[in-house]
Order: C-alpha cells, then structure tokens, then sequence
C-alpha cells in the first residue's frame, strides 16, 4: 500500500490528460455503467464534509473520498479545502493506495468539470468570462478554461476590495485581462460564459438580468441549502443541464428551481449524454444553457486512478 502526499500529485498532474479521462467517467455514468451511491455529508458549524464514493464496472478499483470546505480558514492562513482519497481493489478489498491530496484533487476535478461544460456548452464566440467569487475555486475555473477557450477578458465579482484585488493580481500573471466589479449585474449584462463558485445560501445572479446566448456553469451550490442562482435562470434556459440527475434531484440549482415549481424533471439533459452525442445539448448561440454541477464521484474514481496509475 503507497501513501503519496500533496507534494508529489502536484508534481505529475500537469502531464497527465484529465479532461478526455473526466469525460468518459461523465459517460460511464450515464450509461449506468458507474455504481454511485448517495452523498454522505456532515454539516458542522464551522465547515462541512462530503464523502463521495463508488466504481465503475468492470474496473480495478473502487474509490472513497473525502473532502471538507472550512471557508473562514483563509482569516488563519489555512486552506479553505482538505480531505483525501482512498483506491482499493475490487478483486480484494485490499487498500492500494491512500492519496493525501488535502482537498486539492477534489478542486482539480471541479475545475476539470466546469472545463467539460464549457467545452460541451458555451457559445462559439466567448467574449467575456465572468466570474462569480475570488476563492480557491474561482482561480482554478479560470486556469482550467484556458484549456477550452482562448478568451483572455474576465469580470470578476467579489465581496470586497481586497478580495478582488488579490484574484487580480494573480489571476493576471496567468495573462488575463481581469476586471473587478462588486455589482453581479455587472457579470450577466457584460459575459457570455458565466462561472459561479461561491458557497452563497442566497441567489447571486437575478433572471432579469440574463442575456440570450448567455452559458452558466453552477459550481458552488452542492448541497440543499446553498443557491447561486435565481431559479427563474434555469426557467428561461433552453438546456439544463445535471452532472447527475438523481443528485441534482436532491442539492444544488436544480433542486432548488424544482423545489420552487420552475422546473419540472423532464427539462433536464446529464452531462454524460451530451459529451456522448446521444443527447444534445447547445444546438444554436442564442441559447441559453446552464449547467449545475454537484460534484460525482465518477470524477473522483478517474482522477485517483489516473494519478495512481502515473505514479506507480
């Protein structure tokens, strides 16, 4: 059994090809060919915990996650992410290996997942990202999608000045061109590519403001409380679109929006159907299409093993 730390999986990631591996996870899903079963979560006072686990069938291994979100932990210098993954052997049982990623592969997936939504959804001609949050998760989105887009302008919102401020800074050594706003309206009447990140209980982003053509990835809201988004967006939407159907039936956007009657089940399009053409998805640029990504464990399963399998 191999014990490899942070260290080490920040040193291989950057060879390895995730998004096309995500992608089939997504797919295998979909095909019902992926055992996932319900989310397990702790909500504590300070933070929250998700352990995700599962397989896929006829596999080597099966994966157990844990991942944690403590967002006061930047006020004393920590990580706002933790956690680790667990790889064991389908044949045996036995623990292979033990990845102490300290949340950082789960935040890797994300972004890798708001990648894969933006390449299967946005509109041809991205002219404006926006962002919506300054935190780990709102760096990561913005570095993966220059995998998928060459669009350099972003409008960030933040909650404050100096938030905003540090996203710039170091949003623009990656060669963006980052503007600041503390207004979300801003976000949705200048962006055709729409991000959101944040742990918000509260809509963010009202459906009055919304633009033909306009493609939203929710990434923030994972669990029954939290929402992004005014339902009425995914109303006015011509696609919606789950990572996973059943999950989303319980957390996130979706949930909400059909919780509040502005949706109904049959509106919505799983993310693995799209990636593999048997169901469509953005079909013109004057579509408006959101997607709500929860965060499944298929993600975890071929981010663990393809790091695994790097390594060893």
């Amino acid at each position: 059994m191999k014990i490899i730390p942070l260290e080490r999986i920040k040193e291989i990631l950057p060879s390895l090809d995730l998004i096309p591996a995500i992608e089939a996870g997504f797919v295998a899903y979909s095909q019902e060919k992926a055992v996932v079963p319900p989310v397990g979560e702790l909500l504590l006072d300070k933070g929250e915990v998700h352990i995700k686990y599962g397989y896929l069938k006829q596999d080597d291994y099966y994966v157990i996650k844990i991942a944690s979100g403590f967002y006061d932990n930047p006020k004393l210098g920590l990580s706002s992410s933790n956690g680790l993954m667990l790889l064991f052997s389908q044949e045996t049982g036995e623990l292979v290996c033990i990845l102490l990623d300290e949340g950082y592969l789960t935040d890797i997936r994300t972004a890798i997942a708001g990648a894969i939504a933006t390449k299967h959804l946005a509109p041809k001609n991205i002219e404006r990202i926006g962002i919506v949050g300054t935190g780990i998760q709102a760096r990561l989105q913005l570095s993966y999608l220059s995998q998928v887009t060459e669009c350099k302008e972003v409008l960030v919102w933040g909650r404050g000045h100096i938030q905003l401020a540090k996203y710039k800074t170091e949003m623009e050594k990656q060669d963006f061109k980052i503007e600041t706003t503390l207004n979300t309206t801003d976000i949705l009447k200048t962006c055709n590519l729409i991000v959101t990140t944040t742990p918000s209980t509260t809509p963010l982003l009202s459906a009055s403001d919304l633009q033909t053509g306009t493609h939203i990835t929710a990434l923030g809201s994972d669990t029954p409380d939290k929402q992004e988004l005014d339902s009425a967006i995914l109303k006015k939407a011509d696609v919606v679109v789950a990572d996973s159907i059943a999950q989303c039936m319980v957390r996130g956007e979706i949930y909400k929006a059909i919780h509040s009657g502005h949706i109904s089940r049959e509106k919505l399009v799983e993310l693995g159907d799209i990636i593999a053409g048997n169901k469509a998805g953005r079909t013109n640029d004057n579509q408006i299409t959101v997607a709500d990504l929860t965060g499944v464990a298929v993600q975890d399963i071929k981010i663990t093993e393809a790091v695994y399998e790097a390594l060893v």
